[in-house]
This record gives C-alpha cells, structure tokens and sequence, in this order.
C-alpha cells in the first residue's frame, strides 16, 4: 500500500516515525543525509556509519544478512547498570555493595561474554551458568577477584565436581539450591571434595513478574524450593556442619518484566525471607534479585510486552529501598546484592542487517486493459472500480465481493476464460484498495477494512531467515525495531510486511514497533532498480544468537564487530564468516566427503554409459564441491 507523502519530509520525521528515540537508549541516530548511525558513546559527532560499514563489509565478500555487533554498547550498558545502583546505595546509604551478574545463557558467544567482563572488570562483573557446559566455559573466563560464579540450572555429581574444580582453580562459586535432592548430592561431594563450595538457594515467591515470561516465575515455577522445603534444607546442611557456606537466596519472577510493580513486590517478599534466614543463625550475606530487567523494544515506556515503565535508575532505586527498609525493620544486616540483568546488557549491542531482494504487491502495477467483450460478471466489476467514491465505498466493496465469487463459480463450471479470471481477480483487488482508502476519511474504520488493509501490504521479500535470526519473533511474537539504514531523509512511499527466503509461511514479520499499538506494515522506500536496500533488525543482542533453528538449512549469518577508535574512526574486527552450506549439511548427518562421494559416483556411471564426457563429469564434480563451500543465504 501506498504511503501519504508529507510536503517535506526531513530526518527527525523519520526519528518519529520509526520512534528511534523511544527504543534507541541514545545509540541510534540519523545523520543529514539519511543514513542510520551507531553512537557508542551516545554523541552523534562521534558515531559509526552503518551503510558504511555495510558496503566495506560487500567488499570484502561479507554480503548481507550480516549480524553488526557493537561491543561499546556492552561497555556502555554494564556502566549504566553499575552507576544506577551506585548512586541508589548512595542515596539510601546502603550499607554494603552491588555486583552485576552476567547469565550466559543470554548470549554465550565468546566475543560478547569476554567483551562483558572486560568492561565490567572494574565493577566485579561475575557469570552465571545453568548447565555444565555453560559451567565449563565460565571455568576458563579470566574474571575479576571479586566476581561470583552462581551456579543454576539442573545438577548431577558431574556437575557439582566441576564446580568444586572451578572452586580449586580461585573462582567465587556458590551453587544454587533449586531442587530439594540436590542437597544430598551436595553433602556427598562434601564427604570427598576438599574444596568446599559456597551454596545458596533459590526461592519460590509468591510474588509473580509481568509479560511474557511471568509463568517461570512464582509458585508454579519449574525451579526453586517451597518455604518447608527451604527450612528443611538449612536444617540438613547445618546439622552435616555446612552452616558456614550457606551464603545466597536467589529468585528470579521472570524475563523481561514490565511492570516495575511487580518487581517491588517480590523484592520485599525476597528480603523479607533473607531477614528470617539470617535471624535463624544461617550466614547468608548475599541476595540475587534473578533476571527481569526489561529494555524498551518500542519505545513506549508502558507495561506492553515490548516495553517497560520504568527506568534503569528507577529499577535499581526500588530494589536498595525495598531491601533496605525490610532489613532495617528486621534489625539485619543488609546483604551484598547481585542481580542477572542479561538482556539489558546485551541486547542492544548487536544488529541485524539485511537486504530486500524483491516486492510482492497485494495489486497489480499493470492491470490488463478492457476490451468491452468480456463477461458480464467482469464488466460488473469494472463499473464498480470506475464509480466507487467516498460517498459508496461500503456498499460498492459488498458489491465487489459478490461479483468476485459470481466470477470464481463461474470458472469452476468453465463458463470464464482463464483471462477473464485474472481480469476479475485484478479489479476486485483495485476495488478494495480504493475502498480501503476512502475508508480512512470516516470518523471510525470498520474492522472489515482494517483487516482488508492488513492483506493488500505489500510483502518485502528479504534475504534472511527469521527461524535462523529472530527465533524469538517467530515463537512467542517478540517485537523487535525494524528500521532502513540508509534513505531516512527521504519520506517512504510504501507499507509492507517483510517475508524471508524460507519455504514456510511462518517466515514473516507482520508486526512492528509503534509508541501507540502494534503496527502490521512498516514504512519502506521503492526499491530502485539495481541499487541495495537494506533494512536493521535492531535490539537483537538478547537470546537470538543461541536459539536459532536451522530451517531450510539456512545456516549461520556472517558477523562482525564495529568499533570507534580514539580518534573516532570506525574500525571492523573479528570478522566471522556465515556457516556454508557443506557445514549446515553436517549437522545433520550429510558428511560433505559422503555427499561427494555419491555425486561422483553417479557421474561415473553417466561417463561409463557414454552419457557425459569424462572432462565434463570431473567439471560437474569440482562445482558441486564448490557449492558446498558457499553462503547458504543469497548471493
């Protein structure tokens, strides 16, 4: 659908339009000539050219999809997080510290976590795991002194013996409580393990978190113990003589929560049962207030699914206060808080670059003329497209439909011509595009014309696959911004929903940011013959690296990591290639030497017949090798 052009459209009506401010947290802006910029340090004199970065990157053979990633925001987002509870113990003169936690399980690419703990090293930044493997790479990460290594996630003696060798080799391991047997695996690593580990317990509240992800918090969630089941286990570890390392109660009520609300609510439930551990004898001296820290994916500053209302101050604000004023009611010592905000680390760091291949229009460019002859049911349709007005559009849209089933029917019994049918089928399309149009000058749209409006989007096919880079738009309708990065200085002429090159229907992102509700078409330029248009999925840093699915075999993207040096030049690093398509093969059993094998089989055959050539069969061969080493994406 066509877009209505402003008289001047200027840059800052792009920043509104696609609420770059809103979702932006100071990294994003649009220079003079439309192009999209990355500002690590939120000053836009000093910022990264995306289209730049893009075109240098095609020269090099890295062609879209390419996953930009931008490891100042990491250090930006740690230091923020880090300042707001500072300045939070400040104002409440919270008598001990904070330290940030980092959950792999967010992102467990090597460059993002080690470029986490680099920039958090001087704010004690620590890992979290929640599975042995996830326990074995944080053994090796060089983390500060001061750093703890919590422990989460189903465990079993291979488990809790590499956390006893994590706590050899100098970490700050405290293992995490979540199911009531593993107390007693904890007391027979005891009985051998010189090392003793440190050991917390994870919690069930009563309290429940907002959005998405609230069921895998509260009572009903898949992990944490019961009140008596938290008793009974102090009980047990104390009577073994391992009272003096019980040192954490963890929680955690959800990811993303939305509603600050929530968030007070279970902290002071948590803090509340930190006060009666510690008035019980237990040593506990370290609270986890969990995950849930949202970040605003549309800008909106509300409790939607996609947004939080509350800031990053706010939130720290309300987590010191809350524990605080219970420990200070309770006459307690106030615990060392940590807390697991990993999508607010890290989601912002990274974006999604892709290029729009083509547009499927929802009507024709080029209808067929009319020569007077056709069927009636034809003609009908052509003298309700020719008088539809804003006075009948209703009525001659009705009219419209009971023409086009006149004109399937009478196809099905072989009374239309096959060009007679694509003439109606066009016009009908025509017709409910004007209708649609004269529908938006009524004081209310009827709900018939808003979904008809939703059908006649046009479809940007772009190269990408969601199952592969948005897993989590696809599965639970997780919103991410969507925006050009180049152009913004020109005012889009077209709405479309963006398809991608996957054989699934699944494969389509139809819904978008928007300040007030959910858009179903995001504003988008022609696409002019011969040039690139390119379009950045933005705010995808959080779970998409690790989630994806291999659908159609589309592997990998190519990714690479921008930064600013000193002098304010963008400079690319650690260029990784996307998987090729000998590789995605593999992972499913197609060994490439074995698919070789059997194409050369089969041409030896041919060549044995006298079918092919010999130089040809070898010909054929080495581009099959060839093709395995090549991009499973658009070339």
């Amino acid at each position: 659908m066509n877009v209505p052009a402003t008289d001047r459209f200027t840059v800052s009506d792009a920043v509104n339009m696609y609420g770059l401010d809103g979702w932006g947290n100071g990294y994003l802006a649009v220079a003079d000539d439309g192009n999209l910029l990355v500002t690590p340090s939120r000053d836009p004199s000093r910022s990264i050219v995306v289209l730049r970065i893009v075109e240098d990157l095609a020269r090099r053979g890295i062609k879209t999809p390419v996953l930009l990633r931008f490891p100042q925001l990491l250090e930006g987002q740690v230091s923020e997080l880090a300042a707001a509870f500072s300045n939070a113990i400040r104002e409440f003169s919270y008598a001990e510290r904070y330290l940030p936690v980092f959950p792999i399980k967010v992102n467990q690419q090597r460059s993002v976590v080690e470029g986490l703990v680099s920039s958090g090293w001087k704010h004690g930044l620590g890992i979290e795991v929640g599975s042995r493997p996830e326990l074995l790479a944080a053994i090796a990460l060089e983390t500060p002194p001061d750093a703890v290594l919590i422990c989460n996630g189903f465990k079993d003696p291979d488990y809790l013996s590499s956390a006893a060798l994590a706590t050899r080799l100098g970490k700050q391991v405290i293992v995490v409580v979540e199911k009531p047997f593993e107390v007693e695996q904890i007391l027979r690593l005891a009985e051998e393990e010189r090392a003793l580990l440190r050991i917390g317990f994870r919690i069930r509240l009563q309290s429940r978190g907002s959005g998405k992800w609230e069921k895998s918090g509260g009572v009903a969630s898949k992990f944490g113990l019961s009140t008596l089941q938290l008793l009974r286990a102090l009980d047990r570890l104390t009577e073994a003589g391992l009272g003096p390392q019980i040192a954490l109660l963890h929680f955690h009520i959800g990811s993303q929560v939305t509603e600050i609300r929530r968030v007070k609510n279970a902290v002071r439930e948590a803090a509340r049962v930190y006060a009666k551990v510690r008035k019980r004898g237990a040593g506990v001296s370290f609270l986890d207030v969990g995950g849930g820290l949202g970040i605003d994916y549309d800008g909106s500053k509300t409790s939607s699914d996609a947004s939080v209302n509350y800031t990053v101050q706010e939130y720290a604000n309300d987590v010191v206060f809350g524990i605080a004023e219970v420990c200070a009611e309770e006459h307690v010592p106030p615990p060392v808080i940590v807390s697991e905000s990993g999508r607010m680390l890290v989601g912002y760091h990274a974006m999604l670059v892709v290029d729009v291949r083509g547009a499927i229009s929802g009507i024709e460019p080029d209808p067929p003329a009319l020569t007077g002859r056709e069927a009636q049911v034809v003609q009908d349709l052509a003298e309700v497209s020719r008088k539809i007005s804003v006075k009948n559009y209703r009525e001659f849209y009705h009219d419209a439909i009971e023409y086009r089933d006149q004109a399937h029917s009478l196809f099905n019994l072989g009374m239309l011509s096959l060009d007679e049918r694509a003439k109606a089928e066009t016009l009908f399309w025509e017709i409910a595009g004007k209708a649609v149009r004269f529908s938006k000058t009524a004081k209310f749209v009827a709900d018939e014309f808003v979904e008809l409006e939703q059908r006649l989007h046009d479809k940007y096919l772009c190269n990408f696959s969601v199952f592969q880079s948005l897993p989590d738009h696809w599965a639970l309708d997780q919103l991410f911004p969507v925006i050009p990065i180049h152009r913004l200085n020109e005012p889009p002429s077209r709405r479309a929903t963006l398809v991608d090159i996957t054989c699934d229907s699944d494969g389509e992102v139809a819904k978008f940011v928007d300040l007030k509700d959910i858009k179903d078409a995001l504003e988008v330029h022609d696409l002019r013959p011969g040039e690139p248009y390119y379009l950045g999925f933005v705010l995808v840093g959080a779970y998409q690296d690790t989630m994806g699915d291999m659908h159609n075999l589309f592997g990998r993207v190519h990714e690479a990591e921008v930064v600013l040096d000193p002098l304010g030049r963008a400079l690319i690093r650690d260029v990784r290639r996307g998987e090729p398509a000998g590789d995605t093969l593999a992972c499913f059993g197609y060994g490439e030497s074995d698919l070789v094998e059997s194409v050369a089989a089969g041409l030896r055959e041919k060549v044995s017949r006298g079918e092919i050539p010999r130089e040809d069969a070898d010909g054929l061969l080495d581009d099959y090798r060839q093709r395995l080493t090549h991009y499973t994406y658009l070339d």
